[in-house]
């Protein structure tokens, strides 16, 4: 762990900081920040957190790495891979423009949008990686019925005993 020498000024910004800020993962840190400086222990720090020992030592060490930044942005999270965004903003326009437009029109070899098609479509055209479960979706919150209306078979006229001789 890197050692950490707190001026007076950081530890009035880290005070005000508890005191005006309302996040807690910033509270949590600026304090683990200021008991460190105090002289209290990682292990401490973490047990009166109910944190591990090593993020102690990572936000820590962050804190010292980022030494020219702004206070909130010393104690923020690193950045993380994650899992991507959604394209829940972006299909949804695309696939309702289209869908009232025939598939042979644009060059395939069918005669209603399926969602294996929409995913070749937004990929050829606009270049977006998809799958037919973000299709489905996007789908449903258009309110739009994939499935055709069922036949329903005719009713008997009110005369049909008189037609059959009864």
């Amino acid at each position: 762990m890197t050692e950490l020498a707190l001026s007076y000024k950081e530890c009035v910004q880290l005070e005000e900081l508890v005191w005006h800020t309302r996040d807690a993962r910033l509270i949590r840190r600026a304090y683990a920040v200021l008991w460190l400086d105090e002289g209290e222990t990682p292990h401490e720090i973490a047990v009166q957190l109910g944190m591990s020992q090593r993020s102690v030592y990572n936000w820590v060490d962050r804190f010292v790495e980022r030494a020219g930044f702004a206070l909130e942005v010393r104690l923020a999270d690193a950045p993380r891979s994650g899992r991507p965004c959604t394209a829940q903003g972006i299909i949804d326009p695309l696939i309702e423009a289209i869908l009232d437009t025939d598939p042979r029109e644009r060059g395939y070899r069918a005669t209603v949008w399926t969602a294996p098609l929409l995913v070749h479509y937004l990929a050829d055209e606009h270049h977006l990686t998809v799958s037919c479960q973000s299709i489905r979706l996007a789908i449903a919150r258009l309110r739009i019925r994939w499935k055709r209306p069922r036949h329903s078979l005719a009713l008997r006229p009110a005369t049909w005993r008189q037609a059959k001789g009864g």
